[in-house]
């Protein structure tokens, strides 16, 4: 007695053939999330100048060394409430202005740049218009027009309570 072969059933009711489906298509749709995740967070190409900007590092750490020299040195103080910003700077070097550049790590678009008076000497004030989160890169020097020989450096993690020390370098 022969045995009835099973009839068999569709291609939509077997199992393979919806798996492949489902791994083309999700390979689809990653695409298009990477593709929106691209486009949306552009980081940019190589910059053309790439040979002056690493040259420019070396400017960089010559500032940070003359700011050694001079015996400057810098406690930063920010009021989250008013958006106060006072700099007390110690060394050699009291120009009028300083220039204090908040670089945020990741993110070109959300630097700050801020221009501190000075009021008293060694004491410099100045007021952000919004206030600071996350982390931030902190650089001080004079004004560009100034004797900009000399920066200083420093990292802090906003709402800071104390005092940011800013060095020659890190």
């Amino acid at each position: 007695m022969p045995m009835a072969s099973l009839p068999t059933p569709p291609w939509y009711k077997q199992f393979w053939p919806w798996f492949i489906i489902a791994l083309l298509g999700s390979s689809v749709i990653f695409s298009l999330i990477y593709l929106v995740a691209s486009i949306r967070y552009f980081d940019g190409t190589v910059a053309q100048d790439y040979y002056q900007r690493g040259l420019a590092i070396n400017e960089q750490l010559a500032k940070q060394e003359q700011a050694d020299r001079l015996g400057l040195a810098a406690r930063l103080r920010v009021d989250d409430l008013t958006g106060d910003v006072i700099v007390d700077l110690e060394g050699q070097r009291h120009p009028e202005q300083l220039h204090l550049a908040w670089i945020f790590p990741t993110e070109h678009g959300r630097d700050r740049h801020l221009t501190l008076q000075r009021v008293q000497q060694g004491r410099y004030v100045g007021t952000l218009d919004a206030p600071l989160r996350y982390r931030w890169y902190l650089h001080l020097q004079p004004t560009p027009g100034d004797d900009a020989a000399w920066r200083l450096t420093g990292e802090a993690r906003f709402p800071h309570a104390g005092a940011i020390a800013l060095t020659p370098g890190i």
